[in-house]
């Protein structure tokens, strides 16, 4: 049946294109009612490796899940590591960009920064860091 697998594609597609547009638009009004946020000293690194994994798995449940959990879009599984193990190959820069910038391949598709405009890179990179930690 035709019919299923293209009814569940635009149900993705569209909850995706929902979920962008609320988060920029929170991120929008979170940023222009901001004050002027003040520099804090950095962490220390093992509190930095520390919040690294909280805030990866943080991600990864709040954004990365919806097509990495399920394998939507041709996403590698998580915690697959034959899904992973071509990907991790190519280096960390690689998946970064992929990850950051989007990515279009013969097994399927990476929106930017998981179709959630307000992460930040280093939450992307968190993300990224997590799953790759776990696929191996």
């Amino acid at each position: 049946m035709l019919i299923r697998p293209i009814t569940i594609a635009a149900l993705v597609g569209f909850t995706l294109l929902t979920a962008c547009s609320k988060n920029e638009a929170a991120s929008a009004a979170s940023t222009a009612a901001a004050p002027s946020a003040t520099v804090a000293a950095a962490p220390a690194p093992a509190q930095a490796a520390a919040g690294g994994v909280e805030k990866g798995e943080k991600v990864y449940k709040s954004t990365c899940a919806m097509c990495h959990g399920t394998g939507a879009g041709g996403a590698p599984m998580f915690k697959s590591k034959d899904d992973w193990a071509p990907r991790i190959a190519q280096g960390k820069d690689t998946l970064y960009d992929h990850a950051l910038h989007g990515f279009t391949g013969s097994k399927g598709t990476m929106p930017a920064k998981g179709g959630n405009a307000s992460l930040s890179d280093e939450d992307v990179k968190a993300g990224v860091d997590y799953m790759t930690s776990k696929a191996t």
